[in-house]
């Protein structure tokens, strides 16, 4: 038995806690809000953001941040992405060295362009840093619905004991060292799920989704490979799995987002519609600087942002991404 703390009372953060008491672990659950930590500590539910998972009796909620870190075998960090340094930063004083923190949440930091991860080895470089990630929607891992994940470290025997300690009937997990590269699907594939939402919101068909999940991965993958990560990655579950499980499924708040913002809402109104973080929004611009730096063409996330904070015309960005330069689908399939 491991002792746990999960760092952010979110949907992911409850519904892994729920997860992991299953497994047999001491969990505490820690919130910086007051209030919602009494609604944990009272309802033994989350009725704004997991409704209908309960709770176990013997979980602990607190909001004292020492005493969800101190001595803990590992912390477990679902805040939403914008507050993963600021709350790194608040955890550093009590982190032992060689403290495994595992994050979940996913994104890239605009201002220095750095994956979640790279922020917090950052801001807590006596801690050993891994990442879980793949197509798993909170709403399903809470009620045991069969699920596949990834865990990336740098050692093998980290993603091995994280293995251990995740994995159950409902929730298998695989291990990669390839870290970059489940960081950049996870976060990209946010913004390629709201180009999917923009399309169904504008009343466009499967063929429109197809199209943007198979292009939205080739960019993906395209800037992934650039920045050191693996091909293999990206045909896996933290690369297209993610990406399709993202674009499809309604549970999908990046999706929920672009459909609002297809039938004419601004990027603040949907944000606010939908009462979550959208955590595309915040990777689209971060994406886009990527691209800079490693001189890459990014034609579908470029769109995006000139809808989010251009102001460009959702038909307008289609009409630009439909007819783009004539290209070859595969360069590196030669001609006989």
């Amino acid at each position: 038995m491991a002792n746990i703390s999960i760092i952010g009372a979110g949907s992911w953060g409850t519904a892994l806690a729920v997860l992991l008491h299953k497994n047999g672990h001491q969990v505490t659950v820690w919130s910086i809000m007051e209030a919602e930590i009494e609604m944990l500590h009272k309802e033994r539910e989350h009725k704004d953001k997991l409704p209908g998972v309960k709770l176990p009796e013997d979980m602990m909620f607190t909001t004292d941040l020492e005493t969800a870190v101190r001595d803990r075998d590992v912390l477990v960090l679902a805040v939403p992405s914008p507050y993963t340094r600021s709350t790194s930063h608040s955890m550093k004083p009590y982190v032992k060295e060689g403290q495994i923190i595992v994050n979940v949440a996913k994104g890239i930091e605009e201002k220095t362009l750095l994956t979640l991860s790279q922020i917090i080895e950052e801001e807590i470089p006596q801690a050993e840093v891994a990442v879980l990630s793949g197509p798993s929607h909170a709403e399903e891992v809470g009620r045991g619905i069969p699920t596949t994940i990834v865990v990336g470290a740098a050692k093998k025997a980290t993603a091995e004991y994280l293995q251990n300690i995740f994995m159950n009937e409902a929730f298998r997990v695989y291990i990669s060292p390839d870290v970059p590269g489940i960081e950049l699907g996870a976060a990209l594939k946010n913004v390629v799920a709201l180009a999917a939402g923009i399309a169904d919101g504008l009343g466009y068909g499967d063929n429109t989704k197809a199209a943007l999940i198979t292009r939205g991965i080739t960019e993906i993958a395209r800037l992934g490979l650039a920045m050191g990560g693996r091909i293999e990655t990206f045909s896996g579950l933290t690369g297209i799995g993610d990406l399709i499980v993202t674009c499809a499924s309604m549970h999908s708040r990046n999706r929920r987002a672009g459909i609002l913002i297809g039938k004419g809402y601004t990027m603040e109104q949907a944000m606010d519609e939908v009462k979550m973080v959208v955590e595309g929004v915040y990777s689209a611009k971060a994406a886009m600087g990527l691209a800079e730096k490693y001189d890459v063409q990014l034609p579908i996330i470029e769109q995006v942002n000139a809808v989010l904070f251009g102001g460009m015309p959702v038909d307008e960005a289609v009409k630009n991404l439909m007819l783009r330069d004539k290209k070859i689908e595969n360069p590196l399939i030669p001609w006989e």
